[in-house]
């Protein structure tokens, strides 16, 4: 009946084997198509409350109820041999089998290689028809599921993604020979194979992570068994499974539903289970069994107060309060979900974790700071065996001096102390440290006692075989290059598997930059990464070289380097070998110089020293076209570039956006005949007018280019003013703060705050400076204006205005503004106005909600800011949209209590939703998750973009033993490519036809505002005095 006899239970089944009823076996019997929609409930009911199917997916679980078998074996059998041809996958149910593996291929010198458990899926070389790697033979009374050869190929193609978490590749197993099968990763055999720890071992991962719930999840505990009593009671009930009942308890699945069904905030079922997990984590709610976690699944749980036994029925005036507190709970748990599944994630096992959980972690580990100078392999390969640890109470002893190394411990929250015998407590170590990595390294004794300084501290712990494994296999995996004795290269080989046509994986591997010299460095890239064909490798080595070379290679240095390389002869080899080895070397520097040109824009059109080596360069094309014919493709790109470089408005991407990003619009011809022209680019000879200050108030004016130095600023306000030497040149704020400029900087008068003034002054005067009285900002509100104009069409110019600030920044910029632009000489002036226009939105919103004395009037401009909050959002202007969100976020707004009770509901609801994708944890995940969805046109939250690079730059060093540290050119190309991702489109936005439009436009580019923090805060609690 079928390809291998069904044998029916032993009567001597062992005591944890799988109990089968009749009717299951007889569903199990029946070939797959004659199995009935009865037949399939039956094994699907049996088969999902066996232990070792918890990992798998539901859909899968129902594909293998339709097309498994299910089969018991005594012990001795031999389910298959060496070097046979596969005609069956299987998954243990039960006992155990061991794995025998021949060198020679003779049965009689074969060795154990290991034994397979229950949960263990082997057999997937029936894809490809290959043959065994190994003989496996029971061990005791062993039950499976079988899947057959045709069955197991339909389930594979269906089912990939899920199935490559619950396949154990033979040849994966310790000592397994032969190729790779094509569902194996390298990663993931080494997950495997570092975890096994025994099951006693492993902590339970659905137990609290505290002893005592916090109050406010406590609560929030209280108020969602409250509403669902009252709305839902038919949810919290006893419930019958296994002929044991099971008191007051919810199902998964229906809790997921409830939640999306009655909360706005909520969006996707992972969601859901992230808000349930929040509450479960902190024993708030309870697997009836204590033994999973929560899951969007047929599982029961329930409150802590029936687990316990001691709930009681909540009166109505509970029930009134606790509807009106639901959407709190909401928002509170919508806001700490993502770190809950974070944390969920971590206390699996590592063989549980599937490819996304890897993903996930990976991606937080990215934000840490103890982590930010390890490659990006490195922090991979930590993803896979990081382990989440607990404490619940301040002065727990983490380890003791002296004590044997066993981990290595990353501070995720809470604080620890570093004891040393003698000296007491030496530090303290906070979020984002690390310790106990020396122990390891040295193999050495713990230095120092770690005692816990905060209850509820959590860590992120690596254990020391792992910690060794890791070293080793980026050891195995680095290749120095040397000259002279010292490294000039680093590279690190990754794993670049194909797949050949008949499905078979071949393992190549591709070289990643790590480290090297500028000039190795470029070296490499022009005789590896560049060809006659005009590619580049996938890895984007060329575009982040070319990205952020002015940090360690600027094009002074650059441009005689790549003279020289056009230069290179070879004095090996036959004439017709030097002549290819010279003409390829030639036409790599020209196709450098093409890709140079597009991926960089602009800068590189308008900087002078590159100019002067276009000429030099097309010079000596020239001069080698008779003897290099070859080259007459490549002058004339030279000739095109040389061009532009006269004003051209610039080369078009063949496959890169160029740098330079314009906006079109639909409308009226009429209507918009007076709107402000299109700004342009602020270059570093631009003039500007200096207005300058003396203590008395007294100021002098000096037009003189952007790039000029405050040395020079100074030294012409002197002349002018005749003023005597030894002066000052700072900023007063109007808060009446002074900030000091250093001789060296320049572009001073972009960078300044949004009602800052520039001082001059002698040093030992610089107390006796204060504010202009015009500094303070406007003294009445323009709320009659901002009536006037509808929401969406203040949301249409304010994203207009705020495309050309960002169209017209260039990336270098950030690079200047985050290394020290006096570093480079270069101006930052463009990205100082867009990020001057972010504050000023911000206060703009604030200035106008204080200086509304009537309460109608307030109410009515909060209705208006979330509705052009919205807007924004509509328009894909996130800097507006973070910028008017965060106004209304101000505390001189916030504690308006009155003017936020009077909102509208629905208004209440569209903030909430905006807070949550402001919220900050886990480094702006949902905001950083929904941008990832959106397409260009973006204007992104620029803040967020410059604290990335901050964070690159300065928790990681740029050299390491005089090599560049690849790495983290890489991270800092990243940000700089979502730049270019954001405008990568032109804006093409429908315009509202209004009579105000041109008003309305004037409006918006020039918004008056307070940005004195205090006395907004002060004019707030004049509007609504503190209650006493």
């Amino acid at each position: 009946m079928m390809g291998r006899e069904v044998l029916h239970p032993s009567s001597h089944p062992s005591s944890s084997s799988v109990v089968m009823d009749s009717h299951v076996l007889d569903a199990c019997y029946k070939r797959p198509c004659d199995r009935t929609g009865e037949d399939l409930d039956i094994i699907y009911s049996r088969l999902k409350d066996i232990k070792v199917f918890e990992k798998f997916h539901p859909m899968l679980l129902q594909q293998i109820c339709y097309y498994g078998y299910y089969e018991d074996l005594e012990k001795g059998v031999t389910l298959f041999r060496q070097g046979d041809i596969g005609t069956n996958w299987y998954t243990v149910l039960s006992g155990s089998l061991e794995v025998q593996i021949s060198e020679s291929g003779d049965l009689a010198d074969s060795v154990t290689l290991c034994n397979l458990g229950p949960g263990t899926s082997f057999g997937e070389s029936v894809l490809t028809n290959r043959p065994r790697h190994a003989t496996i033979i029971t061990r005791d009374y062993t039950e499976l599921i079988r899947v057959e050869q045709k069955d197991f190929k339909v389930l594979w193609e269906r089912n990939k993604q899920i199935m490559e978490s619950v396949i154990t590749p033979i040849a994966a197993l310790p000592g397994g020979s032969g190729s790779r099968s094509s569902t194996e990763t390298p990663s993931s055999d080494k997950r495997r194979l570092s975890s096994k720890v025994p099951a006693e071992e492993l902590p339970n991962p659905a137990a609290p992570i505290t002893q005592v719930p916090s109050d406010r999840l406590a609560h929030a505990g209280h108020v969602l068994r409250t509403v669902l009593l009252a709305r839902a009671p038919h949810m919290i009930r006893d419930r019958k499974f296994h002929l044991r009942t099971y008191r007051r308890c919810m199902v998964g699945t229906e809790m997921v539903d409830w939640v999306l069904q009655h909360s706005g905030l909520v969006h996707s079922r992972a969601q859901a289970v992230g808000m349930w997990q929040a509450l479960v984590e902190e024993g708030v709610i309870v697997h009836v069994c204590h033994e999973h976690q929560f899951k969007d699944k047929y599982l029961f749980y329930r409150f802590h107060e029936d687990d316990e036994g001691v709930s009681t029925v909540p009166s109505s005036a509970v029930k009134r309060e606790c509807e009106d507190e639901l959407p709190d709970v909401f928002l509170l748990l919508a806001q700490i979900g993502p770190d809950a599944v974070m944390r969920m994630i971590l206390r699996k096992p590592s063989h549980e974790r599937t490819s996304e959980d890897l993903e996930t972690i990976y991606e937080e580990l990215l934000h840490i700071k103890a982590l930010s100078h390890l490659s990006t392999m490195v922090k991979r390969e930590l993803a896979s065996v990081l382990v989440f640890e607990s404490h619940a109470k301040s002065g727990t002893v983490l380890f003791n001096q002296g004590d044997e190394g066993k981990s290595w411990y990353i501070i995720l929250k809470g604080s620890v102390n570093v004891v040393i015998y003698g000296k007491g407590v030496v530090c303290t170590l906070h979020e984002g440290d690390d310790f106990g990595k020396l122990a390891l390294v040295n193999d050495a004794p713990r230095a120092a006692t770690i005692v816990l300084r905060d209850d509820n501290c959590h860590f992120l712990r690596v254990d020391k075989d792992d910690f060794n494994r890791i070293l080793r296999d980026v050891e195995a995996n680095t290749v120095r290059l040397k000259e002279h004795g010292q490294d000039v290269l680093v590279l690190e080989k990754i794993p670049s598997n194909t797949q050949s046509a008949d499905g078979t994986v071949q393992a190549h591997y591709k070289y990643s930059v790590m480290a090297g010299t500028p000039e190795k460095m470029l070296e490499h890239l022009l005789e590896s990464r560049l060809d006659n064909k005009n590619e580049t490798e996938i890895d984007g080595f060329l575009e982040d070289f070319l990205l952020t070379h002015v940090i360690y290679m600027p094009c002074n240095h650059l441009c005689p380097v790549l003279l020289s390389h056009y230069h290179s002869s070879t004095a090996d080899g036959s004439e017709s070998e030097g002549y290819e080895f010279m003409l390829n070397h030639k036409k790599c520097v020209l196709h450098f110089v093409q890709e140079w040109s597009i991926i960089v824009g602009l800068p590189f059109r308008e900087d002078h020293t590159i100019n002067a080596f276009l000429e030099e360069l097309h010079s000596c094309v020239v001069g080698d076209i008779q003897d290099y014919p070859g080259l007459r493709d490549d002058i004339k790109h030279l000739e095109a570039i040389l061009n532009s470089q006269s004003g051209s408005p610039g080369n078009k991407s063949k496959k890169r956006s160029s740098g330079t990003f314009t906006f079109s619009r639909k409308h009226s011809k009429d209507c918009f005949q007076d709107t402000p022209k299109k700004r342009k680019t602020l270059k570093p000879a631009d003039e500007t007018i200096f207005k300058v200050y003396c203590a008395d108030h007294s100021y002098t004016t000096l037009k003189l280019p952007l790039e000029t130095r405050v040395e020079q600023l100074l030294s012409a306000t002197m002349e002018k003013q005749g003023l005597g030497d030894d002066l000052i040149l700072c900023e007063v704020k109007s808060t009446g703060e002074r900030l000091i400029f250093k001789e060296n900087d320049l572009c001073v008068t972009t960078g300044l705050s949004i009602n800052g003034r520039l001082f001059v002054t002698p040093k030992e005067h610089l107390d006796a400076l204060t504010p202009l009285p015009e500094q303070e900002g406007p003294s009445e509100s323009s709320f009659s204006q901002i009536e006037s104009f509808s929401s969406r069409e203040m949301a249409y110019h304010m994203t207009l205005h705020d495309w050309e600030l960002f169209t017209c920044l260039q990336e270098y910029e950030l690079i200047y503004q985050v290394f020290g632009r006096y570093k480079f000489g270069k101006i930052t002036a463009n990205l100082d106005m867009f990020l001057r226009r972010f504050n000023e939105l911000q206060f703009w919103v604030v200035t106008e909600m204080v200086m509304a004395a009537n309460l109608s009037k307030r109410v009515s401009l909060l209705r208006k800011f979330i509705k052009l909050a919205a807007h924004c959002k509509e328009f894909r202007n996130l800097n507006s949209f973070f910028a008017i969100v965060m106004g209304l976020s101000n505390i001189a707004v916030s504690r308006l209590s009155q003017t936020w009770e009077k909102l509208p509901g629905k208004f209440k609801k569209m903030f909430a939703d905006f807070e949550t994708l402001m919220d900050p944890s886990r480094n702006h995940r949902v905001y950083r998750l929904s941008v990832a969805k959106m397409q260009p046109p973006i204007i992104p939250f620029m803040p967020l973009l410059m604290k990335d690079m901050t964070f690159t730059h300065e928790g990681n060093k740029t050299y390491f033993d005089g090599l560049v540290n690849f790495e983290k050119m890489h991270m800092i190309a990243q940000t700089l490519k979502t730049v270019r991702f954001c405008r990568s489109s032109q804006l093409d936005l429908e315009a509202p036809v209004t009579l105000k439009s041109s008003e309305t436009a004037e409006y918006v580019r020039d918004l008056k505002v307070i940005d004195n923090q205090r006395r907004l805060t002060q004019l707030s609690h004049k509007l609504e005095p503190r209650k006493t």
